[in-house]
Parts: C-alpha cells; structure tokens; sequence
C-alpha cells in the first residue's frame, strides 16, 4: 500500500512557490517564508493568486506531485498536469467503458450505492449517538427512504434514472443535515445545498472540505494511471475532474460531512471566522482555513480497516484505495467496482 506523505497548503493569496534545487521556496514580496524538499510531498494546494514557477510545476508534474490552484472561497481554479502517466492500455478501456452508457451505468451505479449506504450510515449513527437530543422518529424515516433508495439505484438500467434517484436520495439526506449540527445553532445551519456563491457558514465549509477532497481524489487516479477527467456517472466536460467527482461521491457523507460537522459541534470554529458579501456569499478568513486544513490532515491521519480490502489504513489514503480498486475492475481484475461502505 502506498504511503501517505504530506499535502503543502499555501493559504496567503500573496504568495509565490519557485524551486530551488530539490525544494520548493513560498516567497512573500521576494521574503522566504518556506522552503521544504519535495520527496517530502505528494500535493500541494495553493490559494493565492500569484503563481508558481514553470520550473516548479514541471517538477511536480515529473515527481507525480499534484499541484491545484483553488481560490480564496475555496473555488477550484486549476491543475498542473505534466505527461500522461500509467498503462495506456487501461486508460484506452476506460474510455471504451465511458462512451458506453451500459458500462457506464454499471460502474455509476456503484458509486451511488456507496454514497446512499453512507449517507444511511451517518444518519444511523446520529440516532444512535444522539438518541437523547434528536427526533429519533425523524431520523428513522429518512433511514428508511435511503433504504428504499437503495433498491431503486440497485435496479437501475439508465444514467437519468440513476441521477433521478440519486438526487432524490440527496434530498432526504440534506433534510435532516441541520438536525445533526448540535452545536452554535445561531450561526451554523443548513436549509439547504447552495455553493455557487455558498450563502452560509455551512455552505461554504461543505464546499471548501469538497474541493480538497476533489484534489485527493484526481491525483489518486492520476496515480494508479487513470484519467480523472473521464468519468461515468459526470460526462464530459472541459476541464472538470469527472471521474474525481465520481469517486467522491461515496466519500462525501461519510469522510467530508461528517468532518465539517464535527468542527462545528466541537467548536474547533466560530462564526467570527465568516464574513457575508453583499451578494449574499459567504466566504471565511485565513485563520478559519488554516484551522480547517489542520484539522483536514489530522483526519486524514486517522487509522481505519478499508471494509472491502480489510487492511488497516489511513483516511488520506481511501482515496488511493478506492482508485486502485477501480483500475483493478477496469483492467478486468475484479467482477465489480467494490464501493467504499463505511461500518
């Protein structure tokens, strides 16, 4: 199994990242601020407008380092590439898989099934948890709706279904969202999904944890020799990380949903950290992402058994895992693309 090695954020908006030698330099008004080796990294995420160096991004790109560019929002702006990497005889039959709408469901169904089975999970655990301070009766039928979901995704046989049922699923789940933020009521609460601008505290977290995870998983399948744009489930579309998307789905709920509710019940932020524009988005400062991306690598620190490899693993590395199961089915070493469901 591949080892997890650290991720750089460089939160200042003005700074720029060059090389120097072996090692990456953060420069601020041509002032160091930080120099670290590469071998030591296996991504780096920049949320500044400055840039970086040619001669940086193409050492990323050779040492397989992904390099993102996000807004301050937290809005996913761009990624380095450098040469296509991988066996291209898995990505050639990736391809074939993506133009065929049977395939494609097939593998789409999949992602949907770890995504609802989560989903479920999370909502399960509340009542069991929480059983004292939430609607028990409530919880429980949303369980039971997402149960139901299940079946129907289970016997899908067409892309638009699959979404119909999915989004349907995604509903019930986001309707008992706020129910499971027990914490600084006033300030953090979910009515509803927004993020293009988020139009609340918890808007905007769900889409910053979002975009952090969408960088793990396109330089997971980058990794194992998969293309990240091409997907199932997402079509194409220029420079959208499909099949990352894909991927992420059975991951939101149960890896990044959770995260950001429990920085809010366990108070590891406030609203100070929050400001409102006057279009009504919601965007935080830089001490509120630094405390976010602290927490973010300490999760992804934490130890778990992958329910489907049954190997004790990192959460920073599911995205891996997840990805290597993925080319296993493709290249046709697996019957089925095995979801991430969490236990």
């Amino acid at each position: 199994m591949r080892k997890l090695l650290n991720t750089l954020y460089v939160t200042s908006p003005n700074t720029y990242l060059s090389l120097d030698g072996e090692n990456i330099v953060v420069l601020k008004d041509e002032e160091e601020l930080l120099r670290m080796p590469l071998h030591n990294l296996e991504g780096i995420i920049a949320f500044g407008y400055t840039g970086a160096s040619p001669a940086l991004m193409g050492a990323c790109a050779k040492r397989n380092i992904a390099l993102s560019f996000v807004k301050q929002s937290g809005n996913f702006l761009a990624r380095t590439v450098g040469e296509v990497r991988g066996n291209v005889t898995l990505r050639k039959t990736q391809y074939r898989l993506s133009d065929s709408a049977v395939e494609s469901n097939k593998i789409a169904r999949n992602f949907i099934v770890g995504k609802i089975y989560n989903a479920r999970w999370v909502v399960e655990r509340a009542t069991r948890d929480y059983a004292v301070r939430l609607d028990v009766d409530k919880l429980k039928g949303v369980s039971k709706s997402l149960a139901n979901s299940l079946k129907l995704v289970e016997q899908s046989d067409e892309l638009g279904q699959l979404r119909g049922y999915e989004g349907e699923a995604a509903s019930q789940y986001f309707s008992v969202f706020d129910d499971l933020i027990l914490q600084q009521k006033e300030h953090f609460y979910f009515h509803s999904r927004n993020k293009r601008p988020p139009l609340d505290n918890v808007n905007a977290m769900l889409s910053f944890v979002y975009t952090l995870l969408a960088h793990d998983a396109a330089a997971a399948l980058e990794t194992v020799g998969l293309d990240p744009y091409v997907g199932f489930l997402h079509r194409d579309r220029p420079g959208r990380i499909s099949l990352a998307l894909d991927m992420m789905e059975e991951l939101r709920a149960v890896y990044a949903d959770r995260f950001v509710i429990s920085l809010i019940n366990k108070r590891e932020i406030n609203t100070n950290g929050f400001t409102q524009k006057e279009n009504g988005a919601v965007i935080m400062d830089d001490d509120t992402r630094k405390t976010i991306l602290k927490a973010w690598q300490s999760k992804k620190l934490e130890i778990i058994t992958h329910p489907f490899l049954q190997e004790k693993i990192s959460w920073g590395l599911i995205p891996y895992a997840q990805a290597m199961l993925l080319a296993r089915f493709i290249r046709g070493d697996l019957d089925g693309y095995p979801p991430f469901m969490w236990k």
